[in-house]
């Protein structure tokens, strides 16, 4: 199942791929992860879909990731009367703690964590940003509000507070759960939703305590104000663009995007773009020309993947979306403007000695005309620095740890293969040599360009670079 493309796929699943067979064709058409949205189904439904991926990976002998999506606090206003009603413009509003049922003056909001943080003047938007209400007055149960865009408003409709950081913990009682379900049974990445400040990475990680590794959403504004301290803390990112795209205005969004990914490059951190990149294919076979490009722009800015949402969880057609995810992939990475690309984004080496075997490894590998970058790594780590220097040549990351093979899944370039431990420095040529070879990357004649870590399995030891001949 090797993938003739570097940028990888990360599929939702849901209603529409929860069979052995659905979640099969995902995979043969192109997706390396799968994502489990906890903000639906049950742990049993979760777990149904876990095992099948597990048992998928046996059968094509090839590291699968697995993401468990926390759902995160969710801020909403309470229930209505009559279910629902019509706010005009220019009309008075409040909010309050009020258990309440609303009407057309007024609706419970339940979170003392917003009122708190509420500034005269500032809107607050309901409703994915739909109804946008201006706080006039307010107090520590209360808010008197002026409906600058109207519309119907119905029960618990999601509030958001712009440019407000919340005394709120990312992690709601729910989400603890859903942890601890997660994890039990071995998920490989967990995707934190409703990060304001690096605080919040750290506390997610203490619990986590290195049992699967951390994918920040970013989709707070305030996030964006601690960016590289974010990344630095977290494992992977996703520019999360649908909750992203309610508190800044849409014209914002791309440069934010590219402003991540640009960050995740540098830091070496993988980096995932989601949310309505295909959307029109939860109903059509076909994307529009616009998602298209959507999905061609990310990959030109150098995204380690790019994730379906709606489209592969309860679309039509979700298999056909991947195909198409895949095609668009592998049209731009032969694009020669690509490369070019790549290549002028590459920043400089740190000053270290893993970073300067790194960069030398993709140096030698494109001066000799190698087919292949060989890693081997127990943590990753060695794996992730070449991956930074999205090299011409494929990947070949061998690693004898199932955890970091199913983690790596998610990396630009990088095809991962579970090996036997390592003892000796013949070892590891020879074993580079027959896994290039088994897996289709080289044949008799050829050259590879090896990077490991002396002694192996330490961590972060990057330190030997050694050219071989395929014989």
């Amino acid at each position: 199942m090797r993938r003739n493309r570097n940028a990888k796929i990360v599929a939702t699943l849901g209603p529409a791929s929860s069979t052995e067979a659905e979640i099969a064709a995902l995979f043969e058409a192109g997706a390396d992860v799968f994502r489990l949205n906890f903000s639906h189904g049950t742990h049993e439904g979760h777990e149904e879909r876990f095992n099948i991926i597990r048992g998928l990976e046996k059968r094509y002998d090839r590291p699968i990731g697995i993401m468990l999506d926390l759902q995160g606090p969710k801020l909403r206003v309470g229930e209505f009367a009559d279910g629902k009603v019509l706010l005009k413009e220019g009309a008075s509003f409040r909010l309050d703690l009020s258990p309440e049922r609303g009407s057309e003056e007024r609706v419970s909001l339940p979170h003392p964590e917003i009122f708190a943080a509420l500034e005269e003047q500032k809107d607050l938007l309901v409703d994915d940003g739909k109804i946008r209400l201006r706080v006039v007055r307010h107090g520590a149960d209360f808010a008197e509000t002026e409906v600058v865009i109207g519309g119907e408003l119905s029960n618990n409709k999601g509030v958001n507070v712009p440019g407000a950081t919340l005394e709120l913990s990312p992690l709601s009682p729910k989400d603890r759960d859903d942890l601890s379900f997660g994890l039990k049974m071995g998920v490989d990445w967990v995707a934190l939703s409703f990060v304001q400040k690096p605080a919040d990475v750290a506390e997610a990680r203490k619990l986590i305590a290195g049992a699967a590794a951390i994918l920040v959403k970013l989709e707070k504004p305030n996030a964006i104000d601690h960016l590289h301290e974010i990344v630095d803390l977290a494992d992977a990112v996703m520019v999360a663009r649908g909750d992203l795209g309610v508190e800044v205005p849409p014209e914002d969004v791309p440069a934010l995007q590219k402003r991540i990914i640009r960050a995740c490059r540098y830091a070496g951190k993988p980096v995932v773009v989601a949310t309505q990149m295909l959307e029109s294919m939860v109903h059509s076979p076909m994307p529009t020309r616009a998602e298209a490009s959507d999905v061609a722009t990310a990959v030109y800015d150098g995204a380690d993947a790019v994730m379906l949402s709606a489209e592969s969880a309860v679309g039509k057609y979700p298999t056909e979306a991947v195909a198409m995810m895949e095609r668009i992939i592998m049209r731009v990475e032969n694009d020669p403007l690509y490369r070019k690309i790549m290549n002028a984004e590459r920043r400089e080496p740190e000053a270290t000695a893993a970073d300067a075997i790194t960069a030398a490894a993709r140096q030698v590998a494109h001066t000799i005309s190698a087919v292949a970058i060989v890693t081997f790594s127990t943590t990753g780590s060695t794996t992730l620095r070449a991956a930074r220097e999205r090299p011409d040549v494929p990947i070949l990351g061998l690693t004898p740890n199932a955890a970091t093979a199913r983690r790596l899944a998610l990396a630009w370039g990088v095809h991962t293969v579970l090996t036997e431990d390592l003892h000796s420095f013949d070892d590891m040529v020879r074993m580079a040599v027959d896994m290039a070879s088994r897996e289709g990357y080289a044949v008799s004649g050829e050259r590879l360009v090896i990077t490991a870590g002396v002694p192996f399995g330490t961590p972060g030891s990057t330190n030997i670079v050694r050219i071989a001949w395929v014989e």
